[in-house]
């Protein structure tokens, strides 16, 4: 799996060590050495991650961040923060300027590696729905609406055996989220197909295999794109990797953290009902582009494909097609007298009393014009 990587620091050894790194594992790298730059180079070469080391003169790293994720252009770009920082204010402080991840010095190559691929797979699955989004917008379909979504009231599964831990994370988010608590994790797989925006999973439970839990859901069409929040102790190194290679969205560390815990809810629940947004543009344009504007029947392109395929099956010795093909007479003297507004309601009604004296299987389309077509699958030539 390849990638673009902008590598951002202020000091050329660390920079160079990192491109090393990267390159020797098939990565295009871009460099640059302080803020401004990278601001400048991500919104020029939409690179597909950035590593932003915090600690720099002038524009520090949670700046650059902020000012990143503030730009339409490189908002969607996964930011990793590289910090020598430890502490949890320093965490919540870089998830609030947006920050999708953390690297901390000295930087462990395999885990590294691990959140890259990770956040390049996420990454590669919403870039595919903002481009459908950007043809929608084209064709016309309203696509306002991201920038007021929020990341608060959020449906939270929370997947763990452990009814201390639990209890605990229960607590926080219930001020602000839904959360619901199953520790049984074939119960917790059903009512993840249900609305939910977020599962926190303990992967390192006892009483079963949160790894397993975390593949399960991963390859259930239902859940595949709940973000999963996987709770693992830092020292485990071996759960966390591969928690990351099976696809969970973040990570959040034992002992939990109430405060860093809430900012990561917040990140992954916004990210999801942004996702959520695409998804529900994208099958609006995709209804839009086979459905007439002013009748809601289908239209002409979608019935000649359908017609095609009837068609073809009825050659092959399947059930036969007849298409009722009318039009309204005089039409043009109601738009010449009456306008094209009267015109309009006149194909409006004349829609509807088609639609609703059709069998439930007949597919009514709307040619152009005053011309409409009823598409009649299993239809002989005696009810032809």
């Amino acid at each position: 799996m390849t990638a673009r990587i902008l590598v951002v620091d202020d000091v050329e050894p660390n920079v160079r060590l990192l491109e090393a790194k990267l390159t020797l594992e098939y990565y295009e790298v871009l460099t640059a050495m302080d803020g401004a730059t990278a601001i400048e180079i991500a919104s020029a070469e939409r690179p597909d991650i950035i590593l932003l080391d915090v600690m720099m003169p002038g524009m520090d790293g949670f700046e650059t961040c902020r000012r990143l994720k503030a730009d339409p252009v490189t908002r969607h770009i996964p930011v990793v923060l590289v910090t020598a920082l430890d502490g949890r204010e320093d965490k919540i402080r870089g998830l609030e300027a947006g920050a999708d991840d953390f690297v901390t010095k000295p930087i462990d190559d395999v885990i590294l590696f691990a959140r890259v691929k990770s956040l390049v797979r996420l990454k590669a699955v919403m870039d595919e729905l903002r481009e459908r989004e950007e043809s929608g917008r084209r064709f016309g379909v309203d696509t306002d609406g991201a920038g007021r979504l929020r990341g608060s009231g959020g449906r939270v599964l929370v997947v763990d055996d452990s009814t201390l831990q639990a209890g605990k994370i229960l607590a926080q988010l219930s001020d602000e989220h839904r959360p619901v608590h199953e520790p049984d994790p074939a119960a917790a797989l059903i009512a993840a197909r249900g609305p939910v925006d977020l599962m926190i999973v303990n992967v390192s439970a006892s009483a079963f295999d949160g790894l397993r839990f975390v593949a399960q859901a991963r390859s259930t069409e239902a859940s595949r794109r709940v973000p999963i929040l996987a709770v693992v102790d830092p020292a485990d190194r071996p759960h966390l990797i591969k928690a990351l290679e099976l696809g969970v969205n973040d990570i959040l560390p034992k002992p939990v953290d109430p405060e860093e815990l809430d900012a990561r809810a917040r990140s992954q629940i916004k990210r999801k009902r942004y996702a959520d947004f695409l998804k529900q543009k994208l099958d609006y344009s995709l209804e839009m582009a086979v459905t007439d504007a002013l009748t809601g029947l289908h239209n002409r392109r979608y019935m000649a494909g359908q017609l095609q395929a009837l068609m073809s099956r009825a050659g092959q010795g399947g059930d036969s097609v007849a298409a009722l093909v009318m039009d309204i007479d005089h039409f043009k003297l109601v738009n010449d007298g009456f306008g094209h507004d009267a015109g309009d309601e006149v194909l409006r009604e004349f829609a509807v009393r088609l639609a609703t004296n059709v069998r439930a299987i007949d597919l009514p389309c709307r040619l152009g014009g005053e011309e409409f077509v009823v598409v009649m699958p299993g239809a002989s030539l005696e009810d032809a």
